[in-house]
């Protein structure tokens, strides 16, 4: 039965962690490919990837840690250096989102499509940085609604605490 529930758990695990680095990569791929053809200037293009990066470091981060914890799910605590390492990202990550909130408001786009956009992509980082590190905010869609106020502690914060 545990071995059962830690298999079911490793495939969950992989979809999680892989689709993370799938949604870094297309929204990487987008900004080149389609948004940043678009843009009107050097300034525009900062604001976009002062915006973006701290939303695909959160994302490449967060796919690491859904594929390492493969390694440990159901068997034991996350280990203690890597516990290390996700805390200093935890504080690290505000730093980055700071930093490229004030770029953004530097460099906002005077289109007010593109300002939207920008803000819209920083807005989704800090999101993705709260789902991990303060509350789970990731449900189906269905239960949305009735998890979100519930304001779990995310899988990782409780890594986090259980690291030995």
């Amino acid at each position: 039965m545990v071995d059962q529930r830690r298999q079911s758990l490793r495939r969950k695990y992989l979809n999680l962690g892989l689709g993370e680095l799938a949604a870094a990569a297309v929204f990487a791929a987008v900004a080149v490919g389609f948004v940043m053809p678009r843009l009107e200037g050097s300034q525009d293009c900062a604001a976009l990837w002062l915006a973006l990066a701290p939303l695909l470091v959160i994302l490449v981060q967060a796919g690491a840690y859904w594929l390492l914890a493969r390694g440990w799910v159901e068997l034991e605590p996350m280990p203690a250096r890597l516990a290390a390492l996700y805390r200093v990202f935890r504080v690290l990550d505000v730093l980055l989102l700071a930093i490229a909130l004030l770029g953004v408001v530097i460099w906002l786009p005077d289109h007010s499509g593109a300002a939207v956009g920008v803000v819209a992509v920083w807005v989704f980082g800090v999101v993705e940085y709260v789902n991990y590190f303060v509350a789970r905010l990731a449900y189906p869609l269905r239960r949305w609604p009735f998890e979100v106020g519930r304001l779990r502690t995310p899988q990782l914060v409780r890594d986090l605490n259980s690291a030995r």
